[in-house]
């Protein structure tokens, strides 16, 4: 009969004590270190790190470009194949496994950690930029914009603005999350291993994956997730404090941010006192609801008709651009594909530690199609219907009422200035802002669970005390780096570690691959013959 994966290491042998902190000698010290260095060094000299960060990404983004984007390609194919396979019907957790979380709270959880923050950052952001380069297509200004624009064209140049802004939001970041995620939740709950990245490295390189090997992809998974928690820590108070600004006047002064990302930090610690169940949970439906109610606002009081038509159009744009979207060679939108797909993609793969491993932490329990298809399908359809929603809304604006609010408005406020054209507006932009502190803490919590398990080498059991001082040791890099003006540093830091972390997810399309043929000769070993299932006449 077949078995599962068996090896030698005991779950935390490499594990010490330290103020009371279970952690892993080389992860934790390591890691936490090189977080340290890089945010001394960004304080210290914004200078010097802004050129070095910018040299790394302009490298990353010319030179290493067509090959990320091939990569992204193949993860997608790859989730199409699980979908499809044999292999899609394989329990996570085993045959007798059930879902600890009810559909509906399992979404709200897997969305929040997503892309909460992003989505409703750059939900009038994307689009406005992208039908503005669309219209001013000409001459060398058609590379900048997708697919070479629609110079003077507001039809095209809107169906090219919502194509490329749908595009970079679904179904290719969801394919490099849900990879991850069915990899680690696969060797945890079927072979046993913990749950670290490294574990689904182990059909390629066995018991090594215990050595400097596997210290090194963990490392590397850990400063990406404090990166990415920090900058979306720092777009989030941006954002809310440009709305309390607007309603209430408040000055976006470094006391205000401070105080603020203080008071989400002790949300922060209540949530994660309480655990996935009570606080996490309760934190991402809430979050859905809020978000769903944005919407649903946006579309009643907006261009109603215009909305629903373009959910139609906008699909079918998304559909017939896909390919020409999705190509590596032969760009003449080449700034374009530099500047935005490969930016979200190098983006999307330095989240996909956090995101997967904590999408995988909730999904034991559901089949590896049940996982993929979801994961991909469902995220990627509510972000078409909101960024459709926001993006119609917007160009209407900006086309038929003549307002240059949304378009000339700073980054933070451009959700604002379109919710001000609105009715309610007052109570609308109270809800953004509501909404952006809830995804603020929700990205938050789970992305200290999965910093946690990381750091106490795969270990989910760990004191709340350990879970609190990652919150405070990524809310303390948020706010050097909102002092020492060096958050589109690390932003671009974090971007950079995209690269090498994107070699480490092909590794795990391999190793998952191996572990799934495994995991179905064990189900099928221990399935009885089919001629004892039958029920009797």
């Amino acid at each position: 009969m077949t078995e599962p994966y068996r090896t030698r290491h005991v779950l935390g042998e490499d594990n010490i004590l330290v103020f009371g902190l279970d952690v892993h000698r080389w992860v934790f010290f390591c890691s936490a270190a090189a977080v340290s260095l890089m945010v001394g060094w960004v304080v210290l000299f914004p200078a010097a790190a802004t050129q070095g960060f910018a040299a790394a990404l302009a490298f990353l983004t010319t030179q290493a470009g067509g090959f990320m984007a091939l990569l992204a390609n193949l993860f997608v194919l790859f989730c199409l194949f699980l979908v499809v396979s044999p292999y899609g019907s394989v329990r996570l957790g085993g045959a007798d496994a059930r879902p600890v979380f009810s559909d509906l709270s399992w979404f709200a959880m897997l969305f929040a950690a997503g892309m909460g923050i992003g989505m409703v950052f750059y939900s009038v952001a994307e689009p406005i930029s992208h039908f503005t380069s669309s219209m001013a297509a000409v001459g060398d200004a058609a590379g900048a914009a997708p697919l070479g624009g629609a110079a003077g064209d507001v039809a095209a140049s809107t169906r090219l603005a919502m194509a490329a802004t749908i595009f970079h939001w679904t179904v290719h970041p969801w394919s490099i999350f849900a990879v991850v995620a069915v990899g680690l939740a696969l060797f945890t709950y079927n072979h046993g291993l913990p749950l670290t990245i490294r574990s689904s490295l182990f059909p390629l390189f066995g018991e090594r994956i215990w050595g400097p090997l596997g210290n090194v992809v963990d490392i590397l998974a850990v400063i990406a997730t404090v990166a990415g928690l920090a900058t979306s820590l720092g777009l989030g108070a941006q954002q809310a404090l440009a709305g309390l600004g607007y309603l209430f006047g408040a000055e976006p002064s470094t006391l205000n941010q401070l105080l603020l990302i203080g008071v989400l930090a002790s949300i922060t610690v209540m949530s994660v006192t309480l655990g996935l169940t009570r606080g996490v949970r309760w934190l991402s439906l809430l979050n859905i609801s809020l978000a769903a109610l944005l919407c649903a606002f946006v579309i009643a009081v907006g261009p109603t008709a215009k909305i629903f038509t373009a959910l139609w159009q906008d699909g079918l744009a998304f559909i017939a651009a896909f390919p020409a979207l999705s190509s590596v060679a032969g760009r003449e939108d080449a700034p374009f594909f530099r500047d935005w797909t490969i930016f979200y993609w190098a983006w999307w793969t330095a989240w996909a530690p956090f995101v997967g491993m904590f999408i995988a932490r909730i999904s034991r329990g559901r089949t590896v199609r049940q996982t993929v298809f979801f994961v991909v399908m469902l995220p990627s359809l509510v972000s078409v219907v909101w960024f459709t929603a926001f993006g119609t809304l917007a160009i209407d604006q900006l086309v038929v009422g003549g307002s240059r609010a949304a378009a000339d408005a700073d980054l933070p406020l451009k959700l604002f200035a379109t919710l001000r054209e609105l009715p309610l507006a007052q109570i609308s932009s109270l809800v953004g802002i509501v909404l952006v502190m809830v995804f603020f803490v929700t990205s938050w919590d789970s992305g200290t669970l999965v910093l946690d398990g990381l750091s106490a080498g795969g270990k989910t059991d760990t004191s709340r005390r350990q879970s609190v001082f990652w919150i405070f040791l990524v809310g303390a890099a948020a706010i050097a780096l909102l002092l020492g003006g060096g958050l589109r540093s690390l932003q671009s830091g974090s971007v950079v570690t995209g690269l090498p972390f994107m070699v480490v997810i092909a590794l795990i399309c391999v190793g998952t691959m191996l572990g799934l043929v495994k995991a179905r000769k064990i189900a099928q070993s221990q399935s009885p013959p089919k001629s004892q299932t039958r029920p009797e006449p």
